[in-house]
């Protein structure tokens, strides 16, 4: 067979040099990176290069986007690019992909048909943009699809808030830390490449907002964005917090309970008193009975002031708490609050109440679902002017789960609850017999 030099016309500049033999050195690869910084280019010229040096007989390489028709605006073209000075290439416009002389494969894909990706097999991918992808296109599709050939990826993006490519990130540090050398994390920020002149990054600080700024140039995962309800900041702040016994003892208990629609949604007991909640309680796979009983052990424990369950899914569970005698109440997350010309729900309305609680110095649970789940929501307006949460469903199809445990501490918010009086107290007073002056003055005469 007569071998035949090929020159690809790219030539890596920093840090795309670096970020490629990083890239050659391991299997899962997450690289975070700030806008214009060449991502793509690079991504491209790695699958190219991949595709033929890798030797897989009939190799299957793919380029995946959010969507399809975004793909072929940003890749197809430079795929066709750097691939026109390799001979006998076979090109396919309608499939987006071209078959190398070698007969490996790259194609173009669009996340947002999962069904188009089921079925195959892959040696190598490449996914751009990541965080606007729903989680089990990895979990479901994507991963197993490399497992029969140890395929290779490669998750590329700029930080977007908690999504699939947060915890991809997140997932590559814990597995670097425990030395799995499969996995590397990457992160190249406008500071360290010096791709952008200092002069057009003075313009974009003064245009861009302080959170937009730190996200798409700085790559900080820790930068909200402008329209989440609570920072990461804040949530890790509060993970962070502790506080003694005597700081918070005089606060009522609270008790919120989010019960579990359906699936893989879980039940959570919440119990916060004052500034600290305690870490939840999760439940899985239990009827409405089961939780119930559940609940009735906490409150036998923990004697709350109250108890706010969700009466959406929790009516069942509300029910059997009544007829055991004790005293719960319903918050129906998709009704109107107190405050209904501020908040279009109580849903809304609870979770503002516990961000104002956490800027003001509450504490959490060092849980990172937990923490993942309170970062998570997005809030805007309706056209009353109305602040309005994102709804639970899009949450979970962008997070890949419901966020039930911030939901179940939002409830603690439903309502105030006034201290409670120690129960010794309590008992010592009703105990005391009333007052009376006669038996005042004659216990008196007799003392003297």
């Amino acid at each position: 067979m007569t071998e035949t030099a090929v020159k690809i016309p790219y030539w890596p500049r920093y840090p795309q040099d670096e970020i490629h033999r990083r890239f050659d050195a391991h299997r899962f690869c997450v690289l975070v990176a700030h806008r214009r910084m060449g991502k793509t280019v690079l991504a491209v010229n790695h699958l190219i290069k991949r595709a033929i040096v890798d030797g897989k007989e009939r190799g299957f390489y793919a380029y995946i986007a959010p969507f399809r028709v975004q793909a072929k605006a940003i890749a197809w073209s430079y795929l066709k690019h750097y691939t026109s000075s390799i001979p006998y290439c076979k090109i396919n416009e309608g499939e987006l992909s071209i078959i190398l002389p070698n007969r490996a494969t790259i194609r173009i894909f669009g996340a947002d048909n999962p069904d188009a990706l089921r079925g195959l097999y892959f040696d190598g991918v490449v996914m751009d943009e990541v965080a606007q992808m729903k989680p089990e296109v990895w979990g479901e599709i994507i991963r197993p699809a490399l497992a029969d050939r140890k395929g290779w990826a490669v998750f590329i993006g700029t930080p977007k808030g908690i999504n699939l490519f947060s915890q991809m990130y997140d997932l590559a540090l814990a597995r670097e830390a425990k030395g799995e050398k499969e996995w590397k994390a990457m992160v190249y920020g406008v500071e360290q490449t010096r791709v952008i002149p200092e002069k057009e990054l003075d313009s974009l600080r003064k245009e861009m907002s302080e959170n937009e700024y730190r996200q798409e140039f700085l790559c900080d995962f820790n930068a909200a964005s402008d329209d989440n309800l609570i920072s990461i900041d804040t949530v890790r702040a509060a993970a962070g917090r502790h506080y003694a016994e005597r700081d918070y003892s005089s606060a009522p208990v609270v008790l919120g309970v989010d019960v579990a629609r359906f699936g893989s949604d879980s039940t959570v007991i919440f119990r916060r008193q004052g500034l600290v909640a305690f870490p939840p309680i999760v439940i899985r796979g239990l009827d409405n009975m089961e939780v119930a009983d559940r609940v009735a052990i906490q409150i036998a424990q923990h004697n709350p002031a109250q108890v706010f369950i969700d009466a959406g899914e929790g009516t069942g569970v509300i029910d059997r708490l009544r007829q055991m005698r004790f005293n719960v109440a319903e918050v129906y997350f998709g009704g109107k609050g107190p405050r209904k010309d501020i908040f279009e729900n109580r849903r809304m309305e609870m979770w503002w109440e516990m961000k104002q609680w956490l800027d003001k110095g509450g504490a959490i649970p060092p849980d990172e679902i937990l923490q993942a789940d309170l970062a998570a929501p997005t809030y805007g307006f309706t056209t009353r002017g109305t602040k309005i949460l994102e709804p639970k469903d899009k949450i979970k199809e962008r997070i890949g789960r419901s966020p039930d445990m911030a939901d179940a501490l939002a409830l603690t918010f439903a309502a105030p609850v006034p201290p409670q009086m120690d129960p010794h107290l309590a008992k010592m007073l009703n105990n005391r017999r009333p007052y009376d002056p006669e038996r005042a003055f004659d216990d008196e005469w007799r003392s003297m």
